[in-house]
């Protein structure tokens, strides 16, 4: 997202008249974000208003996250990183997505720890990191008064002893917090995986420091540092085979409460390879089925779950497009015979929540992903043995998608259709589930054996090897 913007509005001076003292508000918008500034003389007011206005005759971009012309900023050479940071979360916040909000906010928090200038009278180190993810990088929350008293001396000790943005040019603190990143709490590495993301994250956090004259040049680049290597490839032993998978599905249905409205959900994941925020989005409108055979799943949208304190509905889910799509592009994935039948079925003993959707509870409220991933861990339980159980085996009910594709890809179906209908670009297929793909590898060699003119040796007519 842009952290500058030409789009601007300025708009007529407000006049407040108290009971003692007459304010002044010059009010104005920056790409849809109302700011206002107050004043207690007209003559002070006008003269912001009109340089205001004469940045836009100048075609001055504007920064998003503060409303100002760039040349009336307010970041200075001084400014202290958890001061900046706050900054760049509202810069990002207004079209980030719920999910993007969560990891911005973590990201953050662990570069934050990193450039604390003394650990000197740190608070406990649980209640001050909640209070910078869930408050200090929460935009819609940072100035809620619904905070304890330790939180909010929590932060008051930060923001007083966090370094200046421009340390991050020392490669000494640099290499600090890049280090920093990859180890957790406990001392134990952290995922590659995470260590990209928020690497990504520091790093346009740096490009944004620079636009605010902060730091010069990105320093990143040039710091010798190397990430740990992010594999991107799905571990075959978490692979569920079709025996497995059904048997895994049928044990869904007797479980409590709400298994037999899920027994359909993991099936979509299963059958069509849907992403789990894409199930829990699925609604009659998207449904061409007939009333037997291959049908059709229109997707056009995903509610993943990111916390009701992350979207701007207060909702848990957040609506949003497919991923890696733009707004209103649709997906099309074919629905197999036995995916038509579930669905049918559930419809037909559960009905529909509000707006047509099919995963809901009783009261007609959406399936939460506690309750979704608590289910399929006791459909786990009850069917694998302990130590079968204890393993990577469909751990998650997101390993039901990549046995999903796994299967298309081993059953032949060219990798260009199973990117289209998986959501994935050939490329990033192709190197996901390279390690899936079953007998690939004797085929090849047969092949090599073949081009060699090698032929195994048979017995003669004494018993012995042929000779040549």
């Amino acid at each position: 997202m842009a952290t500058t913007t030409y789009d601007v509005r300025i708009w007529k001076t407000e006049i407040y008249r108290g009971s003692r003292v007459t304010t002044y508000y010059v009010r104005w918008g920056v790409d849809g974000n109302r700011f206002k500034e107050p004043f207690r003389t007209r003559a002070q007011a006008e003269s912001f208003r009109a340089d205001l206005v004469a940045a836009t005759r100048k075609g001055e971009a504007f920064y998003v996250a503060t409303g100002r012309p760039i040349s009336m900023d307010r970041m200075d050479a001084s400014m202290s990183w958890y001061e900046f940071a706050c900054f760049y979360t509202d810069a990002k916040w207004p079209r980030a997505a719920a999910t993007t909000r969560r990891t911005l906010a973590e990201a953050l928090t662990a570069i934050t720890l990193c450039l604390v200038s003394t650990e000197r009278g740190m608070p406990d180190g649980r209640v001050l990191r909640t209070a910078l993810r869930r408050r200090a990088f929460n935009t819609a929350l940072r100035d809620s008064e619904d905070v304890s008293d330790e939180m909010r001396d929590a932060l008051r000790w930060v923001a007083s002893r966090t370094r200046p943005v421009s340390n991050l040019a020392d490669p000494t603190t640099l290499r600090k917090v890049l280090d920093g990143l990859t180890i957790k709490l406990d001392g134990t590495p952290r995922a590659a995986s995470v260590v990209t993301r928020w690497r990504k994250i520091l790093n346009n956090a740096v490009a944004y420091a620079i636009e605010g004259k902060l730091l010069a040049v990105n320093p990143i680049p040039a710091l010798k540092w190397k990430a740990p290597r992010n594999v991107q490839v799905v571990d075959r032993r978490s692979v569920v085979n079709p025996v497995q998978a059904r048997t895994l599905l049928r044990a869904v249905p007797g479980l409590k409460e709400t298994g037999p409205r899920l027994e359909t959900y993991f099936g979509c994941l299963y059958l069509a390879a849907l992403r789990p925020e894409e199930a829990s989005a699925l609604d009659e409108t998207n449904l061409a089925l007939p009333d037997t055979g291959w049908g059709e799943l229109h997707l056009g949208r995903a509610t993943p779950h990111a916390g009701k304190e992350w979207t701007n509905t207060g909702d848990d889910r957040d609506d949003r497009q497919l991923k890696q799509r733009e707004p209103g592009e649709i997906r099309l994935v074919p629905c197999p015979p036995e995916l038509t039948a579930m669905l049918r079925r559930h419809i037909q003993l559960f009905g529909t929540g509000p707006g047509g959707r099919l995963f809901v509870t009783e009261p007609g409220d959406p399936i939460s992903s506690l309750t979704i991933t608590r289910i399929w861990s006791r459909a786990r339980a009850a069917t694998f043995t302990d130590e079968v159980a204890a393993s990577v085996l469909a751990k998650t009910p997101y390993d039901l998608r990549h046995a999903a594709v796994s299967t298309w890809l081993n059953a032949g179906v060219p990798a260009t259709l199973v990117a289209g209908w998986a959501g994935h670009s050939v490329e990033v297929l192709l190197k996901i589930y390279a390690k899936c793909l079953d007998g690939e590898e004797v085929r090849m060699r047969s092949r090599i054996e073949d081009a060699l003119g090698w032929k195994p040796d048979k017995p003669d007519r004494d018993g012995g090897p042929d000779r040549v």
